[in-house]
């Protein structure tokens, strides 16, 4: 929908750079390191590492890419299953397609908005009957708050069944102390251009298997054979980060605390200001964890505030403002239209998808701009702005 405001634009999460990148980008220039190989592709998969509290990190070019390979590793094939969180982007279960796996989606629950423990309880009980159980369940961490990882990770090793966490959208994010990212056998971040840091784009595949992580090394430079010609036994993909990224994250990492600090505020002044009105409900935060709040989200009750998720959108895209829906399921998507599905009790994704709105949260968003995002937000729920309709949700 295109605005017909001449404020200044409000981005849902632009990239916040720290001022530091220059320095390592010039370094690349200096000694020539500008391919998918260098000394900050090296530093930065030991930095994650070190931070992350993992043995290894392996740099790809996206978190997609990290998924992936990790569903590779993990011997994903034509005809296996793999479940997945329903309420997520594609990218968390296009690997699995890429892999001519099936996906079978769980549904999330209240608490925490991720995978319902629940749900995959059931799900993994019916699998186990029927002699099929999946070869992987990956669980990601909305918005930045961790999923129900204790008791999920319980499920999945009863099961024997392994997990890659996709800690996309949650890194710096902590739960019971431990970073995001590091419970199942493989986490993924994701470093694209709106995440808490950013490579412009770029990703990383975390793991305590040193084995693994130089097959996925492997795998990610297509594969090559140890050989003087070019030689090559199994597919592979061209999945590396470049150096000259390499050096972006590396900055970026060094400010990574302060980002989360910043989020975490941008949130903090949302839910002050807008929390006491009735109908309104921010997503919550799950006792012993540390959301780093990449996107603050929140849901409006229709019946108790008289106005549609899509009202509120198209009131913030004529002041120029970005603002959208929650994910969309996966379950509902018309790509995996035929794809299972685990509900909690009720549909909790759907009614998310339905309710839920994602406000702008850039940890560069000055004091000013946010509360120009909150007065329209007030105005529209106070009902002094009327007669707007937004029909641009698929």
């Amino acid at each position: 929908m295109e605005s017909k405001s001449n404020k200044k634009r409000i981005f849902l999460s632009s990239p916040h750079m720290s001022g530091k990148e220059q320095k390592y980008i010039k370094e690349a220039f200096e000694t020539n390191w500008i391919a998918p190989l260098g000394p900050n592709v090296d530093a930065f998969e030991k930095e994650i590492a070190s931070f992350a509290g993992t043995k290894g990190a392996v740099a790809v070019s996206s978190g997609t890419s990290a998924i992936h390979l990790a569903l590779t590793l993990l011997g994903v094939k034509k005809g296996d299953k793999v479940f997945c969180s329903s309420l997520t982007f594609v990218a968390s279960a296009n690997p699995i397609l890429y892999q001519g796996a099936e996906p079978v989606f769980i549904d999330s629950e209240p608490d925490s908005w991720n995978m319902s423990p629940q749900a995959l309880e059931r799900a993994l009980k019916e699998a186990s009957f029927n002699g099929y159980l999946p070869k992987a369940v990956v669980i990601v961490n909305l918005y930045g708050q961790i999923a129900k990882m204790d008791e999920l990770m319980s499920i999945c090793e009863r099961y024997g069944v392994p997990v890659v966490e996709d800690a996309a959208e949650s890194l710096g994010s902590t739960y019971k102390g431990r970073q995001s990212g590091t419970f199942g056998k493989f986490g993924i971040y994701s470093f694209n251009g709106n995440k808490i840091i950013t490579t412009s784009g770029g990703g990383m595949l975390i793991s305590d298997d040193i084995q693994a992580l130089e097959n996925a090394r492997f795998l990610a430079t297509q594969a090559r054979d140890n050989a003087l010609h070019y030689q090559h036994s199994q597919q592979g993909y061209n999945y590396r980060l470049s150096n000259i990224l390499a050096g972006i994250g590396r900055a970026q990492l060094e400010v990574l605390e302060e980002r989360v600090q910043a989020r975490r505020l941008v949130f903090e002044r949302y839910f002050q200001a807008i929390s006491p009105i009735p109908g309104v409900m921010f997503m919550p935060e799950l006792e012993d964890t540390l959301s780093n709040r990449w996107l603050t989200t929140m849901l409006i009750d229709e019946k108790e505030t008289g106005l549609r998720i899509a009202d509120l959108l198209s009131a913030l895209a004529k002041e120029n403002i970005e603002a959208r829906p929650v994910w969309k399921p996966l379950h509902m998507q018309p790509l995996f239209h035929d794809s299972k599905y685990y509900p909690h009790e009720e549909d909790i994704s759907a009614s998310l998808f339905k309710t839920g709105i994602c406000l702008p949260s850039g940890s560069n968003m000055d004091f000013e701009d946010q509360m120009r995002v909150i007065n329209c937000i007030k105005s529209v729920l106070k009902g002094t702005m009327q007669g707007v309709v937004y029909s641009d949700i698929p």
